[in-house]
């Protein structure tokens, strides 16, 4: 582990027990019955743990959509060709993706990073449209060995962590996304050794492969992981064994957003892999996760569980990009204008109940 993600990783405390107590607290003098608004001031009382403050900021939005492309699709694992991830990243910069449309709604900033595209977008770079952050033109094939080495999935991790903190002080509510044709593979693979699981159950349909293509995607992933044996107890050995570069980046994201108190939004199965990734690395950043969604692909609710979090919405997404998470900021602004904006009984005069 290197210095930044250990330092990182240092700054790291669990969520302020003091102020999630005031929030519950103001919150049941709140003009409604007990916890009428269920879920919604759950939000709300996180964020007040996470930011320490009983009005907490919302107003800064920064969607991290992390680009990174994978060897193991070689191994006809996609429906889509590689060459797509290369084409949506110009998608996402001239403003035509869906989480551009659903940010711009949630009223968000779109950050597009390469973590490890392969393909040329050095006009994408030069002119300062995106973050070059690339660790290698594309992860190796890991049905034919590691994914990586563990210095590149070190790298991967600081990337995002260099990423959140450059952000950190123009942004109060992050948001994770992904772009990489092939992902929802290495995502699967994650999930089945950190989670102790089948790759047969974990594994997905990803972007519309059918049944016949599913099964030999989860043999792949089986016989991926059976060769290159990760370490469960080592969620780097994890990443560089079966992982991608813009998953590393995501877990980057996630530990750095966590150390400076920052909520963030995981997104769909992709970004609840790198979830998984920053939680074995750092149990306490699962504090500063919220769930945006619960995605279609099979493993995700699995996922999920393994963090202990219980997802927002389940609208049947599976598009990645980020979109589940911008939907979500709108649930996390009426939590927060609740708790902040709502008259108690005695602002309002209104009677409370007698029981």
């Amino acid at each position: 582990m290197s210095d930044l993600i250990s330092k990182t990783i240092a700054n790291i405390e669990p969520t302020d027990s003091a102020c999630r107590e005031a929030a519950i607290e103001h919150i049941s003098r709140l003009t409604m019955p007990p916890w009428a608004l269920g879920r919604l001031l759950d939000v709300a009382v996180d964020l007040a743990g996470m930011t320490r403050s009983m009005e907490p900021p919302t107003t800064q939005r920064t969607a991290v959509v992390v680009a990174g492309d994978h060897g193991v699709v070689a191994e006809g694992v996609s429906a889509f060709p590689q060459e797509v991830t290369v084409q949506m990243v110009h998608n996402f910069v001239n403003g035509g993706a869906g989480i551009n449309v659903l940010a711009q709604q949630a009223g968000a900033v779109v950050v597009v990073v390469d973590a490890g595209v392969a393909g040329d977008l050095s006009d994408l770079v030069e002119e300062k449209l995106i973050v070059n952050k690339r660790v290698a033109p594309g992860t190796s094939n890991m049905a034919k060995g590691p994914a990586m080495s563990r210095e590149q999935a070190v790298r991967s991790v600081e990337a995002g962590i260099e990423v959140a903190l450059d952000l950190a002080n123009q942004t109060d509510l992050f948001a994770t996304g992904d772009m990489g044709i092939g992902n929802t593979t290495p995502s699967s693979a994650i999930v089945s050794v950190l989670c102790d699981m089948p790759s047969e159950t974990v594994t997905g349909c990803g972007t519309g492969i059918d049944e016949p293509a599913r099964r030999q995607k989860a043999d792949t992933i089986s016989k991926a992981i059976t060769l290159n044996k990760p370490d469960p107890s080592d969620a780097l050995d994890v990443l560089a064994k079966v992982g991608g570069f813009e998953i590393g980046t995501i877990a980057g994201l996630i530990l750095a957003a966590a150390s400076r108190r920052k909520p963030i939004l995981v997104d769909g199965f992709i970004s609840t892999a790198g979830a998984l990734i920053a939680q074995g690395l750092c149990p306490i950043s699962t504090d500063y996760m919220l769930a945006a969604h619960q995605s279609l692909e099979q493993g995700h609710a699995i996922a999920l569980k393994k963090l202990d979090k219980q997802p927002l919405l389940n609208l049947d997404l599976r598009l990645g990009e980020g979109t589940g998470a911008v939907l979500c900021m709108h649930i996390v602004d009426a939590g927060v204008r609740v708790m902040t904006q709502m008259a108690t009984f005695d602002d309002a005069g209104v009677s409370e109940s007698a029981s």
